[in-house]
């Protein structure tokens, strides 16, 4: 499969319009093997898949671990890789237990700490750096930063200028699942890209009220994480969950609404969710969470599934998408 690269910001870094996300070889709710997670990857980059993104938070480093295991003897050049500050993995007292509290089946070795002051932002490249066993870092996001907005846009931020600056990294931005603390970064940073979980999505496009409409105007590129609301989108069925919790029955009959329209033209619905977002042309990119190899080669195969324009008008007719939304048949 050949996927496209598009720029992040102003061109500092490509990213394939597919990235797959590490979360899920960190162990996200259900542990994987070292096995497992190096075929996710390989399966992912055999799809054609080239960027990839991860994050100290995610199993406690062990996503990183992971990552870098699996991509280190491929070509540097050829990918690019995200990870996120604002969490310091710090021994924990007491490791008895597990970390499934915070999502991730793995031990309770280490303690996240909080941390966007510019020496914590610095640590935590320098960590991330050591676990990943790699040279350098791509595209290095503030991660969820929601209480800590001013320390973020006082101290952090000014951090990942420097070392951009200095080529530590080659990109920065904000990750989280609002859409106007970044909007405000665009507003009054120089940051080249947001990644934005599941505020544009079939469901639920709050990032176009403002968000993405100011980073085409700004340059700011965009990657769009929880396409299926974490897995509503991926199979509507009694019992599936929006956002992590079980969905509303009015969003279970909205999803399923969704579906319907979809198999009358032959299109899956996870097909149409990923395709979705690159209406947008601020989107550069759509961001799975992939935890072994069929997962990688299904989000290929569905991105790569033909999604006819006459889908997206009934879509509209039926008022399941509301006039404005752009689709992707609008975008050359």
């Amino acid at each position: 499969m050949n996927l496209r690269h598009r720029p992040l910001g102003g061109g500092r870094v490509q990213v394939t319009e597919l990235a797959f996300g590490a979360a899920g070889i960190g162990n996200l709710f259900t542990a994987v093997s070292d096995e497992q997670a190096e075929q996710a990857v390989t399966a992912a980059w055999e799809a054609g898949v080239r960027y990839f993104d991860t994050a100290p938070h995610y199993g406690l480093g062990l996503s990183e671990r992971r990552l870098g295991d699996a991509l280190r003897d491929l070509p540097r050049d050829d990918f690019s890789l995200s990870t996120k500050v604002g969490r310091l993995l710090e021994p924990a007292p007491c490791s008895d237990g597990d970390d499934l509290a915070n999502g991730f089946a793995v031990p309770a070795s280490h303690r996240r700490v909080w941390d966007f002051s510019a020496r914590g932002v610095r640590h935590s490249v320098e960590d991330s750096l050591n676990r990943l066993g790699l040279d350098r870092i791509d595209i290095a996001y503030l991660h969820d930063p929601d209480d800590h907005a001013e320390q973020a846009l006082d101290e952090a931020y000014p951090e990942l200028e420097r070392l951009r600056a200095e080529g530590v990294v080659g990109a920065i931005g904000l990750g989280m699942n609002q859409a106007e603390l970044p909007a405000r970064f665009i507003r009054e940073t120089d940051i080249d890209a947001v990644l934005l979980a599941g505020r544009y999505t079939l469901l639920d496009q709050r990032g176009l009220a403002e968000l993405l409409p100011l980073a085409q105007q700004r340059g700011v590129g965009v990657v769009i994480g929880g396409v299926f609301n974490s897995g509503l989108l991926a199979d509507p069925r009694p019992g599936a969950t929006f956002d992590y919790t079980a969905a509303p029955v009015h969003l279970l009959g909205r999803a399923l609404e969704f579906k319907a329209v979809c198999e009358r033209y032959g299109v899956p619905l996870r097909a149409a969710a990923l395709r979705f977002p690159f209406g947008h042309p601020a989107v550069a990119s759509v961001l799975v969470g992939t935890r072994n190899a069929a997962e990688a080669r299904d989000a290929a195969a569905m991105l790569d599934h033909p999604v006819p324009a006459a889908l997206w008008a009934e879509l509209r007719d039926r008022g399941l998408l509301r006039e404005g939304v752009p689709t992707p048949e609008e975008v050359s």
